[in-house]
């Protein structure tokens, strides 16, 4: 919003018969009236400069409103532009009274207001808000409500200062409330993406249902003749670690639908114990064509009691991480907007889920494989993945996106700065440079059988202990901070077009040719496409790939 106030404005205004009317001159004059040695009356000039005053009042509270979102202090800015407008009108003033003793008055006048400004800006305490003097005056209930309450003050009180600091700390007041809304509709934001949809929560329990009366949806996944795919080494292997049915549903028909030889697929679908019996019905009952299909469930993997025990350390250890942030956000004035989205991300409950931390196990998990595709469940495949497979790693054990679409080494808020806190003196002694960019979970390649001649799980484990004796004071929550330290030197650059991430944030910065391009788009953040409060821009993607017309999701009235 561009200001800007015109002099000639102001002398058309004066040269009017209203202007004449308010100097009481009946259409003459005034110059002429006051004659050459007469003195000039305070009062029309101090008249002028009252109906001037509210006219700027209102547009810098416009103004003021509408920065908030721009400016860290909208107030200072309002000040530094009132007086420049100030200074306008006694341009004016001084022109239309072209008399020795006017310029004296619009001198005076000039410099009272313009110290009374300068006052209520400098004076009082002045707290992070930038709120000068606003407590003391919420206490005697000085501050206006309403622009109609402030003239109704500036008609009862004189006080040229009293008026530009109750103006001041009108302003204040209204951008505090601004900042006030804005945080609370940013925490409601979040807690939304925290929540389950009571429909996906009904698909689920009808599937479960089903599991249990239906024979066909217990049957053998995957049929007899194809069990043989599972671990052959010559198929296309896709790994997925989720417990949610249908965004599982999603990524596997969108790779079907975009695959050039779908019969080489092979998904290994890995959910906990309460969800495998719908993520299996379905599967069983929505048969998938051409390509493999697998779903298995944590307590059907027969692990040692070493590995039991190491897994319940790790994600003791998340949790402790997880609640340690918690808290420290709670005391950083977690309820007064001190907290940036950023932070709010990460108390994600992925940040503290098993299926989410266990992809550090995946030579555990597979011990049969060699190659695999790691795929977030949040992920819309658009294009042919079949190349994935067969891009060279460098000796590296995985393949990742590292640079964003802006270029080489670009990679706005996901420098390892972003991730670790490097005033801890471990860091020192670690070779990990804070301005590398971290590589992305989401669409990932991985070397198996390379992996497994690594000590990279074991690095994990050492950088958990790292973080428990630093008190939990090392990284942020979440499954990637120790894997970029356990990975380190271990992953291979893949172009920036086969992922595309960030598209679950509120105000994703994407293009058509950018999201056309992708191979896979992945929405990341908190506003997933099966939540309300994801982009309706581009749910589209996601939802193209719902089998709306399936009797279970037409009886949870899920819709597109």
């Amino acid at each position: 919003m561009k200001l800007c106030t015109s002099a000639a404005g102001f002398k058309r205004f004066a040269a009017s018969g209203v202007g004449r009317r308010l100097w009481g001159m009946k259409g003459k004059n005034p110059l002429a009236a006051a004659g050459g040695g007469r003195r000039l009356s305070h009062r029309p000039a101090r008249l002028l400069v009252g109906l001037l005053l509210p006219f700027l009042f209102v547009r810098a509270a416009l103004l003021a409103l509408e920065s908030a979102a721009l400016c860290s202090s909208p107030i200072v800015f309002y000040f530094q532009w009132a007086n420049v407008q100030t200074n306008r009108v006694f341009v004016v003033l001084q022109r239309y009274f072209a008399h020795d003793n006017a310029v004296v008055l619009v001198k005076k006048l000039r410099e009272e207001l313009s110290m009374a400004l300068l006052e209520t800006t400098t004076s009082g305490d002045e707290n992070n808000d930038g709120r000068v003097g606003i407590a003391r005056l919420e206490s005697s209930n000085s501050i206006p409500l309403s622009f109609e309450d402030l003239i109704k003050d500036m008609a009862l009180n004189k006080d040229i200062k009293a008026f530009a600091f109750k103006t001041k700390a009108m302003i204040a007041r209204l951008e505090h409330t601004v900042k006030e809304a804005k945080w609370h509709e940013s925490l409601y934001w979040h807690l939304a993406a925290h929540g389950i949809p009571k429909t996906l929560h009904c698909l689920s329990l009808n599937l479960a249902e089903e599991y249990a009366v239906n024979a066909a949806a217990r049957s053998r996944l995957p049929q007899p003749q194809y069990i043989y795919r599972l671990t052959d080494s010559s198929f296309h292997h896709v790994v997925l670690l989720s417990d949610n049915l249908l965004a599982v549903s999603v990524v596997v028909s969108s790779i079907i639908k975009t695959s050039s030889n779908p019969e080489k697929l092979v998904f290994h679908i890995v959910t906990d114990k309460k969800t495998y019996p719908s993520m299996h019905a379905w599967f069983a009952i929505n048969t998938v064509y051409s390509a493999v299909v697998e779903v298995k469930g944590l307590h059907q993997y027969d692990w040692s009691h070493e590995v039991n025990v190491v897994v319940k350390e790790m994600l003791e250890i998340h949790h402790q991480i997880w609640s340690r942030y918690y808290r420290s956000l709670k005391m950083e004035n977690f309820e007064q907007g001190k907290v940036k989205d950023r932070n709010l991300d990460a108390l994600s409950t992925s940040s503290i889920s098993l299926l989410n931390h266990l992809r550090i196990y995946l030579p555990v998990l597979f011990p049969d494989l060699d190659k695999v595709v790691l795929l977030d469940d949040d992920v819309v495949v658009q294009h042919d993945l079949s190349s994935l497979w067969d891009l060279d790693l460098n000796q590296k054990v995985a393949g990742a996106v590292v640079d964003s679409w802006c270029g080489p080494d670009c990679c706005p808020g996901r420098k390892y700065k972003d991730y670790f806190n490097f005033m801890d003196p471990i860091f020192s002694s670690a070779d990990v440079n804070p301005d590398s960019c971290g590589w992305l979970y989401g669409v990932n390649i991985f070397d198996l059988g390379r992996w497994r001649k690594t000590n990279i799980i074991e690095v994990y484990h050492q950088w958990l202990k790292h973080s428990l004796n630093s008190g939990f004071e090392l990284w942020h929550p979440g499954a990637l901070p120790p894997a970029l330290l356990a990975f380190e030197k271990h992953v291979q650059r893949i172009d920036p077009s086969w992922h595309l991430a960030g598209l679950g944030y509120r105000y994703p910065e994407t293009d058509k040719q950018m999201l056309e391009a992708a191979a896979v788009v992945h929405f990341s953040g908190p506003a997933k496409p099966w939540l309300d409060i994801g982009s309706s821009a581009l749910r589209g993607l996601w939802n193209k790939h719902v089998n709306f017309s399936n009797e279970h999701i037409r009886r949870c009235g899920i819709t597109g």
